[in-house]
């Protein structure tokens, strides 16, 4: 039974690295682990600014290179052809840098492959991907995309059908034949040559998970392991893996903007410190979602006003510890890690569930000495970020529009 059979009848797990963890390509030993904490808060930063200028009619707008903060290991063609692309929930389009008759050997070379086939500009496949800036051909043979991106970088070329393979878990490769990708022949800017590719796992149509459709239930589901974890693998689960169910499980519903198809939204009401609770009205857009989940910010992003009142009752509630400084001086409210600092339970009260945060998810470690608050002040766009989802188990059930967290040991999974 090929690996694509099962699939569609039960689900699969793969990997995911951290990019700062050592393994992946983007480690930089020399970096001290201030310093990548304090990159970290300003990819978050810089992910506001992409999100908040997309708009449906902006299709140049829809990719970020190199910005996302978890590594999946993927092949794609025939014979296989490795590498490392960026899992994002907040792209859709699959992506990668392809090589030119001279370009270096580490990107994938369609020549090579005996599955690589254009789509034509009449497939629904091109249409599916017309919110991410499709057109023809000059000879109007061929569907092309362009992308491009704030700093001035860019990639264009052909839309293509390609086996794309997935390293699952259990050591089977997941063969997905006719995945719509994107292959980039003018490349230019501030591509990194150690990872050259993007998975978009948003809700448009050509994303991952919209590709895979009813194979998977609709289902993905991931959970993440601290960020200062000895264990640097996080798992991604789609299908039948991917339920989330038990004791202690909590669901809201996922919000959907047809404006925004790209964003999960969700519904934050308030979040209490300790016996105060703060209101939380976020961004306005979304619909009735007021906060975008993603997995590829690190920080949780709200209000200037919601913020302030955050960080005064934590650093009310506070005891014992002593408080410090971020050495980056990105993090406003900082502690020494001692035996004496208690924190103040925190829960995140979303519509019908009221979700109990631990101090992993509250504060992130910066170094051995300094622990820094993981919420970040931000007028333009509220996000929900994956230090806050850390330890859970989050699952989405896209037909159910629910999202599904429940406290896991995600080093096990």
């Amino acid at each position: 039974m090929s690996a694509f059979v099962d699939a569609q009848s039960g689900g699969f797990s793969i990997n995911l690295v951290h990019r700062d963890f050592e393994g992946s390509p983007f480690y930089n030993p020399k970096e001290t682990p201030a310093r990548r904490v304090g990159i970290a808060g300003r990819r978050s930063i810089g992910r506001v600014h992409r999100f908040s200028h997309m708009h449906p009619s902006d299709p140049d707008a829809q990719l970020t290179a190199n910005n996302g903060e978890y590594l999946v290991n993927i092949s794609l063609g025939t014979p296989p052809f490795p590498i490392v692309a960026i899992a994002d929930t907040g792209s859709d389009i699959i992506w990668t840098q392809c090589r030119n008759l001279a370009g270096p050997k580490r990107l994938f070379d369609t020549k090579s492959s005996s599955s690589y086939r254009t789509v034509s500009c009449s497939s629904n496949a091109c249409n599916s991907l017309q919110s991410e800036g499709s057109s023809c051909s000059s000879d109007g043979s061929v569907c092309e995309y362009q992308v491009s991106y704030g700093d001035q970088s860019h990639t264009q070329g052909d839309v293509a059908a390609e086996t794309l393979t997935l390293e699952s878990k259990t050591g089977n490769p997941v063969a997905l034949p006719k995945t719509v990708i994107g292959c980039g022949h003018d490349n230019a800017g501030t591509f990194s040559p150690k990872g050259s590719g993007i998975v978009g796992l948003g809700g448009g149509p050509a994303s991952l998970v919209s590709q895979l459709g009813s194979s998977i239930g609709g289902k993905f589901s991931y959970c993440m392991v601290p960020y200062a974890a000895a264990k640097p693998t996080s798992t991604m689960n789609f299908g039948t893996n991917a339920v989330v169910s038990g004791n202690g499980v909590l669901s809201t519903p996922l919000i959907s903007d047809p404006s925004q198809p790209t964003f999960y939204f969700l519904q934050l009401e308030a979040v209490s410190v300790g016996s105060k609770k703060i209101a939380f009205q976020g961004s306005s857009i979304g619909g009735s979602g007021n906060i975008i989940i993603d997995s590829g910010t690190t920080l949780t992003l709200v209000p200037t006003d919601f913020f302030s009142q955050l960080s005064d009752a934590v650093e009310t509630q506070v005891t014992g510890g002593t408080k410090t400084s971020d050495p980056e001086g990105f993090f406003s409210l900082c502690y020494v890690p001692d035996s004496s600092l208690k924190l103040p339970p925190v829960t995140a009260h979303f519509k019908g569930a009221d979700v109990v945060l631990t101090s992993d998810n509250i504060f992130i470690q910066v170094n051995d000495k300094v622990v820094c608050l993981a919420f970040y002040a931000n007028d333009q766009l509220s996000i929900y970020g994956n230090v806050a989802q850390q330890i859970f188990l989050i699952g989405y059930d896209l037909p159910k529009q629910t999202l599904s967290f429940k406290p896991t040991d995600c080093t096990n999974t």
